[in-house]
């Protein structure tokens, strides 16, 4: 559970890093206010570390969608979003997350969100309530347009019997609504 979030934040501590290191390079700021709604596909891995533990446990594609609100509570930005994997399993969700600006291209967006989860064919999270957290790292374009990748993890917080988790990753397109 807690591999996801430790690679989250040591991309974080690399990007603050270079920030500290080149200031006059990059400005570190939170929140996109001037950003508008925007819709994020992408695809992917999931269950990138397979559990040796677990018969299921495999690497297979994924596939998403995401509407993000924008910064609508000071520098939060709800969404919504589904996302399915090549055996079957999918998860609709809702959450937030909030952009860490380095300089005008980089952005850094750690978020979390929970949801409804349906195996299918792979891995058994052994629950229906699951819950993601991760980061996406984001190269945003003059007209908001942005391309990134995405690292999670997501679990049942053990409030299933087994709480085996797992992390994956994904190429983003997000592309604001004007």
């Amino acid at each position: 559970m807690w591999r996801a979030a430790t690679r989250a934040r040591t991309g974080f501590l690399i990007a603050l890093g270079f920030a500290a290191g080149n200031p006059a390079a990059a400005q570190v700021t939170f929140g996109s206010p001037a950003d508008p709604p925007r819709i994020a596909i992408g695809g992917g891995a999931f269950d990138v570390l397979p559990n040796s533990n677990q018969p299921t446990s495999r690497p297979t594609g994924l596939a998403l969608g995401e509407y993000r609100f924008g910064d609508v509570l000071w520098i939060l930005a709800p969404f919504v979003g589904v996302f399915g994997t090549g055996q079957g399993s999918f998860y609709g969700y809702g959450g937030v997350g909030f952009d860490i600006n380095i300089g005008e291209k980089f952005v850094v967006t750690p978020s979390t969100s929970v949801g409804y989860f349906k195996q299918g064919g792979g891995l058994n999270l052994d629950a229906n309530c699951e819950f993601r957290s991760g980061a996406e790292f984001a190269f945003r374009f003059e007209d908001l347009r942005r391309v990134g990748v995405g690292i999670y993890h997501i679990s049942n917080a053990g409030i299933g019997k087994h709480d085996p988790g797992a992390e994956f990753v994904t190429f983003i397109l997000t592309v604001p609504f004007h």
